[in-house]
């Protein structure tokens, strides 16, 4: 019998005698690996955290002490150990386990999250709440070395430093977040070791302590390099400069080093930083040789790494491809990403044209006015970035771009609903906060060939221009192939004036199946949000009984928002309904689930145009 099959709770973990620590530690990657082959979740760096969080489960007491994962797809084995392994193969399954950490889901997750860097503040809050409240317990958040890029989590260090709250951070330190990571941070954990200060350390901090405690001292002999805080080391390390009690770098996978130095650091007084170094991937050879590609695979054989993930042109290749065409042509094009090159489909880029690539780590409002400082001084920059992203840039892209009107093309990927990683990734908003933003345009395209073709003709718009697309696939486009497209025109894909459906980008599909069969409905491909096509839309109202909008994104201030707000400054009344993501967020399924029960499939469609009077066939 397995030693995991007996842990169903933190509790059953600290029955087992401290040094099966390391087996316990090993049933939980072959778990994580049996259970990511059949479902194609995120493997690489729950293996890297595994030894850690068995550590972490040990010494402190969930859900009382307060475990922090930032943005939490690293915690498989977290959510194995606090009862849920038997639900392991329902995670990002529609009725099932999130893919991340979800308070709702159980009361051992601390935070709920998608996005990355926002552990440190949410510590800093508990911690606070705590002191305030008169409450006992420990905080721990666990945030890895390519979340440290992101301006959030610095600016929570700065502050924890200040505050002086008694917290522990440990940072994981794996040299990846899904790319390589990138900069200044970056560089100094792969130089921390070779420092002088480092080196000098142990010697000095032994005899500084020696003279107050010998048990201290054997203590800090033992934790090696823990030492650090108690000489100044501030010119050289950025945490201690921030008032931060450094200890480490340690080994991330000797489970026991970690338990005996998390047994004393959880009782110190102020912040306190464990830096430990772990390799993600860990335990399976395959993913240690490549942890990019092995991330997030698809189901793969766990012997022999061979892998069924799609190899299908997606929309993140269709841009990749004419973003490397557009820089061929023109020298000012310049593509940015906050860490998301193969999300974004990047990587050929970034070979083709290396000196007009930047990854600036997961700082997407860095990304977007570095964008805005090239665009001031004659560049024409491209900035990639998830929809779900783009959300935290949102200031940067009101105050440092719209309002010189800068030439920005902002190329959003996975506009909509994404499917299985749910509510914190689904793209269903950035219509509604980009769209109230004076200068910037919004574009929809139904497919590779119009995508470009909107590539093309905002660099010659010029402004901030939103192009936003996708996830999923779509058919290739021949190399060379720019389609003339005016900004602003909508087409008419069917015929049909009395009740006519506007829809574009992924909503377009949906449109044409439900009126297939139907010659006299009428279809629009509403390509353009901002600015609308006018003309062709009082034409429409003028001569329709009911107008219908189809989009995949919220209902609240989308397409439907902006086509309803047109008619009603001309004062034209047709009976228009709005379809589109209802106003609540939604939860892990299949994009098709989530779409058929917002309503906005091809089904949903055929009944709201039988509810206006329209003799819809029954389908058989």
């Amino acid at each position: 019998m397995r030693l995991i099959d007996a842990i169903h709770s933190p509790e059953d973990l600290k029955k087992v005698p401290r040094e099966q620590l390391p087996q316990v530690a090993a049933e939980l990657r072959d778990e994580i690996v049996r259970v990511c082959s059949v479902g194609g979740l995120h493997l690489a760096s729950s293996l890297g955290a595994t030894d850690l969080i068995v550590a972490l489960h040990y010494v402190l007491n969930s859900p009382r002490d307060r475990i922090l994962f930032d943005v939490g797809h690293q915690a498989y084995a977290h959510k194995m150990l606090t009862g849920r392994r038997e639900q392991m193969r329902s995670v990002k399954k529609e009725g099932g386990l999130s893919g991340f950490t979800k308070v709702s889901e159980s009361e051992h997750d601390a935070i709920t999250v998608g996005h990355a860097s926002t552990s440190l503040a949410n510590a800093l809050g508990m911690a606070f709440a705590r002191d305030a409240l008169g409450q006992d317990y420990h905080v721990a958040a666990v945030i890895g070395d390519g979340s440290l890029t992101g301006g959030m989590a610095l600016a929570a260090l700065n502050t924890i430093g200040d505050a002086g709250k008694k917290m522990l951070i440990i940072l994981n330190d794996n040299e990846m977040s899904i790319s390589e990571n990138v900069g200044a941070i970056n560089k100094f954990m792969r130089t921390l070791q070779v420092q002088k200060w480092f080196q000098e350390g142990e010697g000095a901090g032994k005899k500084a302590v020696a003279a107050v405690s010998k048990p201290l001292a054997d203590f800090m002999s033992r934790a090696k390099s823990s030492t650090r805080h108690f000489f100044d080391p501030a010119s050289v390390n950025p945490f201690a400069a921030m008032g931060v009690r450094y200890v480490g770098p340690v080994d991330g996978h000797d489970v026991g080093e970690l338990v005996y130095l998390l047994e004393r650091l959880k009782d110190l007084d102020g912040p306190t930083i464990l830096h430990v170094v772990t390799k993600k991937g860990k335990g399976l050879s395959f993913a240690e040789a490549d942890p990019i590609t092995w991330h997030g695979p698809g189901k793969f054989d766990p012997e022999t790494g061979e892998s069924s993930k799609s190899s299908a042109y997606s929309w993140s290749n269709a841009f990749g491809d004419a973003a490397i065409e557009l820089a061929k042509a023109d020298p000012r094009v310049f593509v940015i990403t906050p860490a998301m090159r193969e999300g974004s489909g990047l990587v050929k880029y970034s070979q083709v044209h290396p000196n007009r690539y930047l990854d600036v780590g997961i700082a997407e409002d860095v990304a977007v006015t570095t964008g805005a400082g090239m665009a001031l001084q004659g560049l024409k920059p491209i900035v990639a970035i998830y929809s779900t992203f783009l959300q935290r840039a949102y200031d940067q892209v009101l105050h440092d771009v719209a309002i010189e009107n800068l030439d920005v093309i902002f190329a959003i990927d996975r506009g909509g609903i994404v499917g299985a990683d749910g509510a914190t990734h689904n793209g269903v908003f950035d219509l509604s906060y980009l769209r109230h933003i004076p200068n910037v345009k919004i574009g929809l395209p139904k497919d590779a060939l119009e995508l470009r073709g909107m590539l093309k003709a905002a660099q010659k718009l010029g402004g901030p221009v939103a192009i936003r697309y996708p996830r999923g696939n779509t058919t290739p486009v021949p190399e060379g192939t720019w389609p003339d497209l005016e900004w602003g025109t909508w087409e008419r894909v069917q015929g049909g004036d009395d009740v006519v459906i506007l829809a574009g980008g992924k909503a377009l599909e949906y449109a044409r199946q439900a009126v297939k069969d139907l010659p006299g409905v009428g279809l629009v491909n509403a390509r353009f949000v901002k600015p609308l096509d006018e003309r062709m839309l009082r034409a429409i109202a003028t001569r329709a009984r009911a107008v219908i909008t189809v989009e995949d994104h919220t209902v609240v201030g989308g397409f439907g928002s902006a086509v309803l707000e047109q008619l009603a400054a001309w004062n034209l009344k047709p009976t228009v309904r709005v379809l589109g993501i209802p106003d609540e967020f939604q939860e892990h399924a299949t994009v098709e689930s989530v779409h058929a029960r917002a309503g906005i499939d091809a089904p949903a469609i055929r009944t709201v145009l039988a509810e206006l009077g329209v003799d819809v066939p029954i389908e058989v």
